[in-house]
């Protein structure tokens, strides 16, 4: 059977996209070409612009507007082979307006059009209409029919519309190339609008209605040269093989082929017969075959799990199924429907190398130390698969053999040991003492006699005596203050007096007294605690105004125990970063000769009448308050 393609186009910018009646013989192409104006014959008086002088007329013939009230409908319907009789080719839902319908090449086919009622207005009973202007279904349809011999162009039928019902838009067949080019646009406030769809083209059976409609030349039509068509050829091209389908399984491509037959028998003769008309060429065409099966999707290896050694590695196996117009997708199913073939393994042992092993290359040392505990120690190397040393890190840590071994050599013997007796006594006049260290240590050569510290402890302190305190001058210091800061740092303080020694006696003396020692300090710096972080502020800044009003600012900062920016104070207890200022009354200065020389200045101060210069001088100090903000109100 023939094939009829049908490009329709719904353009996305004005806003829906309708999705036509598909036959079996129909293929749907979608296009966008850039919107233009309709053309319009010059004499129709009722085409678009008329009122739009000063504006722009948008695609649906409104003034100023954006498009967005109507759609507009266009595309091309072209066949090659049919045999001869009407064809339903468009339907035009009412309300259309700015309809087109062009054959894009002249040819020995007629266009027919009628009514939704069944009223044939162009072309219909097999007879043929001289082109001219007709009205009917609300609008006045132009029917053009140009010079066989001057032009190339084929017919055509415009109409400005509205529409006032639908319009089905024929074809009488009688050569093969039919290409009919149409446009309308469609106002989306039109009855039409919701339930337009694209036509698909009848088969022959279904398109006799027009032909049996015996209806002759429509009263409107206006006359002009009746156009006797050449009589049929008995040969034609009609698409007869196929080429096999290029899949196997899913949607694949094949071409249709044409042999020359004659129309009474349709039987196939020499291609020379068909002379008349040239031989279309091949037409490829979908070919639906059925789904392919279901296949096991295999993804890419992980990388080994170990980088030496015996590793696992794995991989992602879905069950997927090639979808699409052309095969071009695949999509996830369900994994029995993949239960035909077997489950590829989703996880395979690897080993990308032999790893290093830990070698021992020598014997324990003796142990370091004649008696006590000590440490042996011995070589352990890491070594690859080609026995060269390598870094511990290539080996496996945890498998490390000692390599260091305590080692007791027995309990050693003891001894006492101390240090000489200081030089010093603790008093400078009477009674002091001396000091040494005393230490019990082990004897590790055990040369000693002794066996241990188990004897009397050596004395560590031995009294000193350098004379009586008779008369002595020193610093006494007192107990050191309350830190001056709860935390972070502070300071602290103590008393230091100079003190003098008079037999037994002690008297507070003047520290110059004392000089010949040095004076202990009287203050230290103090931490008790961290104090976390803390609000900072710097000082006020100078205020705004002098008088009237102001204000002054400081900056305010939150800040660590390390001075560092924080956010962790208490955002309740931010100290003020603005205040007020300098709020008391301004005091103008007056002149000595400033004075009000009327009783009423106060009405021209609320006049406001102070701006002239004779009344800023007659009510000179009324306007000096106004100029210093006091009589604004």
């Amino acid at each position: 059977m023939a094939r009829w393609w049908v490009q329709q186009f719904w353009c996305p910018r004005f806003g829906r996209h309708t999705q036509p009646l598909l036959h079996t013989t129909l293929l749907l192409s979608l296009l966008c070409p850039p919107v233009e104006p309709l053309p319009w014959d010059a004499d129709t008086s009722s085409g678009p612009g008329q009122e739009c002088a000063r504006h722009l007329e948008d695609v649906c013939g409104v003034c100023a507007g954006d498009g967005s009230s109507c759609e507009l409908v266009t595309g091309t319907l072209y066949h090659s082979v049919l045999p001869t009789g009407y064809y339903k080719l468009l339907d035009i839902p009412r309300g259309a307006q700015r309809i087109k319908i062009q054959e894009t090449q002249k040819t020995r086919n007629y266009l027919a059009l009628k009514t939704d009622s069944g009223e044939s207005l162009i072309n219909g009973a097999w007879v043929i209409d001289r082109p001219g202007r007709l009205f009917a279904a609300g609008t006045v349809l132009t029917y053009k029919r140009p010079n066989e011999i001057r032009t190339k162009a084929g017919e055509s039928i415009t109409a400005p519309g509205p529409t006032n019902q639908d319009l089905h838009l024929y074809v009488i067949y009688q050569q093969p190339g039919i290409s009919v080019y149409y446009e309308y646009v469609l106002p989306k406030d039109s009855p039409g609008y919701e339930t337009s769809t694209l036509s698909g083209i009848l088969p022959p059976a279904e398109n006799q209605g027009l032909g049996d409609d015996r209806i002759g030349i429509h009263p409107n039509l206006v006359p002009s040269d009746l156009v006797t068509p050449d009589p049929l050829s008995p040969y034609s091209w009609v698409a007869m093989t196929n080429t096999p389908c290029s899949a196997t399984c899913g949607t694949g491509r094949r071409q249709v082929l044409f042999n020359c037959v004659e129309r009474a028998t349709q039987t196939t003769v020499p291609g020379d017969l068909c002379n008349h008309t040239p031989r279309p060429a091949p037409q490829e065409q979908d070919c639906q075959s059925q789904l392919c099966p279901a296949f096991w999707d295999l993804g890419e290896w992980s990388e080994c799990s170990k980088t030496c050694g015996a590793g696992i590695q794995r991989r992602q196996v879905l069950c997927r199924q090639t979808r699409g117009r052309h095969g071009n997708s695949t999509v996830t199913m369900a994994t029995a429907l993949c239960e035909h073939a077997e489950m590829p393994e989703t996880t395979a042992l690897c080993q990308l190398k032999i790893c290093s092993e830990w070698q021992i290359r020598s014997e324990w040392t003796q142990c370091p130390v004649p008696c006590g505990v000590g440490q042996q120690r011995r070589e352990v190397v890491c070594v690859d698969a080609l026995g060269d040393v390598v870094p511990d890190d290539d080996c496996n840590l945890h498998l490390r053999p000692a390599h260091r071994l305590n080692c007791d050599m027995g309990a050693c013997s003891q001894s006492w040991f101390y240090s000489p007796w200081s030089d010093r006594c603790s008093a400078d006049c009477g009674d002091g003492e001396r000091s040494r260290s005393v230490v019990c240590l082990t004897n590790q050569t055990g040369s000693l006699p002794l066996d241990g510290c188990d004897d009397v402890k050596p004395e560590a302190l031995i009294t000193c005596n350098l004379g009586a305190c008779t008369d002595r001058l020193e610093w006494y210091t007192g107990l050191w203050g309350q830190c001056s800061s709860e935390c972070g740092k502070g300071r602290q303080s103590r008393g230091v007096v100079c003190v003098h020694h008079i037999n037994g006696q002690l008297e507070v003396t003047s520290d110059t007294n004392c000089s010949h020692q040095p004076r202990p300090p009287d203050s230290q710096s103090c931490h008790l605690k961290s104090c976390g972080p803390q609000w900072y502020t710097t000082d006020w800044s100078s205020c705004s105004h002098s008088c009237g009003g102001g204000y002054r600012v400081r900056e305010v900062r939150c800040l660590g125990d390390d001075l560092s920016p924080s956010y962790d104070c208490d955002f309740a207890l931010t100290p003020a970063r603005r205040e007020e200022c300098n709020t008391h009354i301004c005091i103008p200065e007056m002149d000595g000769s400033c004075r009000d020389m009327y009783f009423n200045c106060e009405l021209v101060l609320r006049a406001r009448l102070c701006v002239y210069s004779y009344y800023r001088m007659a009510c000179c100090v009324s306007c000096s308050r106004t100029s210093h903000g006091y009589a604004r109100r």
